[in-house]
């Protein structure tokens, strides 16, 4: 274990081997940190608040968690988390293994994540959001919750696997994103969706399916992507992924 000298880290913190902590960062007390994590400087892990219900932080072994980033007691990340700079990472989270969060996005928490999931750049995801397994979702995108703000009525977003949300998009409170489809950029969506359909607009309308789309280079379709694309899958995964 490395500690920075300026690092401050709770006593009743549990801290895992081979763990590294930067400069200036807090580690408070309600904190699991697993095995061959790095947490680089000036972060805040383990904030508590009065909607964690006290429950612990546990951050999965093999993870990075990038300098200024803040994540709330009370949520759960497998292994092998990744994050950029800068991200807000509230209470009551359930993540699957292999969460990458962009820099500067935001987590409001009471969310369930699975596996392999992927957060670029200053996404939002709104509280109560369901999202699958290998889902993307790109740069600006905002996932909502509140019909007719501001209330306390909240609808989550769903989106299951497979699903890839396009840049500056915005998913509207209760909408759902079935497996495989993709919300084309600057769209507006709300309602339900069909499998392995493009959406797109302002508000977004049904296009035509994902197959009708080829990639640029000529070598085939572009759709479902994990066909073709394959860089930081497991071997195993993408050799079923090939079969299918």
């Amino acid at each position: 274990m490395s500690i920075h000298a300026t690092a401050i880290v709770s006593d009743k913190a549990i801290i895992g081997n081979n763990v590294e902590i930067g400069a200036y960062t807090i580690i408070y007390d309600n904190v699991e940190i697993s095995d061959n994590t790095v947490i680089e400087a000036f972060c805040e892990i383990g904030v508590s608040n009065h909607l964690s219900n006290r429950n612990k932080l546990y951050i999965g072994p093999n993870s990075h968690i990038r300098s200024h980033s803040v994540f709330y007691e009370g949520s759960v990340f497998l292994e092998s988390l990744v994050t950029g700079h800068r991200v807000t990472v509230r209470e009551k989270i359930k993540a699957g293994k292999n969460l990458q969060i962009g820099t500067l996005s935001d987590l409001q928490g009471h969310c369930e994540i699975g596996d392999f999931v992927r957060f670029h750049s200053n996404v939002h995801i709104g509280q109560k959001s369901k999202i699958g397994s290998y889902v993307w979702i790109f740069p600006y995108v905002v996932l909502t919750n509140d019909p007719h703000p501001p209330s306390d009525t909240l609808l989550g977003v769903t989106v299951e696997d497979y699903a890839v949300i396009a840049t500056m998009s915005v998913v509207l409170p209760g909408a759902y994103i079935r497996k495989g489809c993709l919300i084309g950029a600057h769209s507006s969506i709300k309602g339900d969706t069909e499998e392995d359909m493009i959406y797109a607009g302002s508000p977004a309308k049904k296009i035509c399916p994902t197959s009708k789309i080829k990639l640029h280079d000529g070598s085939g379709d572009a759709y479902p992507w994990r066909k073709h694309f394959h860089r930081g899958y497991p071997e195993d995964l993408v050799r079923t992924w090939i079969s299918e």
